[in-house]
């Protein structure tokens, strides 16, 4: 079996991520977009999967305040179905609930039946529904919600992580 390492982002992931997110998504940020995410923006914390020291997945997420924004959550198609996803939203859920984060919001399309179901287990409902949100199919996005106050990560069992920083 593979050791999954989820570690903390780095600038030189940049690349990869940005690879990634043409891979998994129809309207892909721009290597500028990450570049700014990972040395400009003081809210932004992103982590990756790596097995055997290649970068499989990513997730990012905005911390304000008490509560957190998921920004992305991209794992490489060939590495699809292993619970990276569910590795990465646990990694970045429990750091940054140490760090007073309680809530945590993200908006995802309807037809994404595999990122429901990974935000479902971690304790996200649907809160509510922002009309035409995705400019490349005018797809409407289910906003979603995950309270945490009571100091535990919703995660499914047996799922472990390791952050390094």
């Amino acid at each position: 079996m593979k050791e999954l390492i989820v570690r903390q982002a780095q600038p030189e992931d940049i690349d990869t991520m940005t690879e990634l997110d043409g891979l998994c998504f129809a309207a892909p940020w721009s290597r500028e977009s990450f570049r700014t995410e990972m040395e400009e923006n003081p809210v932004a914390f992103y982590v990756v999967a790596e097995e055997d020291g290649t970068v499989v997945g990513y997730a990012g997420l905005w911390c304000i305040g008490d509560e957190g924004h998921i920004t992305n959550v991209a794992v490489h198609p060939d590495h699809r179905d292993r619970h990276i996803g569910s590795a990465l939203i646990k990694t970045i859920m429990e750091f940054t609930a140490e760090q007073g984060v309680s809530k945590y919001t993200l908006e995802v399309r309807p037809s994404n039946e595999g990122a429901l179901t990974l935000y479902r287990n971690f304790g996200f409902r649907e809160m509510g529904r922002r009309p035409g949100y995705y400019a490349d199919n005018g797809e409407d996005a289910l906003i979603m919600w995950c309270n945490t106050t009571d100091g535990r990560v919703p995660a499914e069992a047996g799922i472990g992580k390791v952050l390094q920083q």
